[in-house]
């Protein structure tokens, strides 16, 4: 399956993307932000990093890049969209998932593995895997306080929408386990359609033991499946 991972200024994890699509057995073609083609793909992935040096807000500029209005027409059309880390800055600040991804709750640039618990199965990301399922996961970022207001919130939940939360390893929600401080602890989400996806952990760095953690392959099959 040929796979486009778009790629904008400040990027950093493109080519660890690309690394485990080929890992997986699929073909990944690098797209810049300023072609205005997708050549084919069947799936885009939008990698995490810093767009635009994550400069008035993290997302706001990458969302105007020339390649987005066909991101946006792809996934118009129900074509699979996934996005990690800024990638699912970008997704929200175009109004392609709900709510925004503020600054952390610390103040401060967050790097480790943290455990999320399987909200909602059968969705891009989770074929196979079941609601309360643990995973193991690094997350890297500044800007991963998912926010949305009261109503936007009792939306998602009543219509399955929250694909992940933050937990223990044991699968239970608390404030210490919740590392940027984001609304219901959500660390993914959705479209209403189902066909875009966005979360801040990064599974492309969890797909082979030598990096410390496998649990993110999962998630990529499911989304190449």
């Amino acid at each position: 399956m040929k796979v486009g991972v778009v790629v904008f200024p400040g990027s950093n994890c493109d080519h660890d993307a690309a690394h485990a699509l080929e890992l997986l057995g699929h073909e990944p073609l690098l797209l810049w932000h300023k072609e205005t083609s997708l050549q084919g793909v069947e799936r885009i992935l939008l990698p995490g990093g810093f767009s635009y040096g994550d400069y008035l807000r993290a997302g706001a500029l990458a969302r105007f890049s020339p390649i987005m209005a066909e991101v946006g027409r792809f996934a118009d059309r129900g074509g699979p969209v996934l996005g990690i880390c800024n990638g699912f800055q970008i997704l929200c600040e175009a109004g392609m998932l709900p709510g925004v991804l503020a600054r952390n709750a610390s103040l401060r640039f967050v790097c480790k593995h943290v455990h999320v618990r399987v909200e909602a199965g059968e969705s891009l990301l989770t074929r196979g895997l079941r609601p309360g399922t643990v995973l193991r996961l690094p997350i890297a970022h500044a800007d991963g306080n998912y926010t949305l207001d009261d109503a936007g919130l009792d939306a998602l939940e009543r219509s399955g929408q929250i694909l992940f939360r933050y937990c223990d390893e044991e699968g239970q929600l608390s404030a210490g386990a919740n590392p940027n401080g984001a609304m219901r602890a959500i660390a993914g989400v959705r479209s209403e359609r189902g066909n875009v996806v966005g979360l801040m952990p990064h599974p492309e760095r969890a797909c082979e033991g030598l990096l410390g953690a496998t649990d993110g392959r999962a998630l990529l099959e499911s989304f190449l499946s």
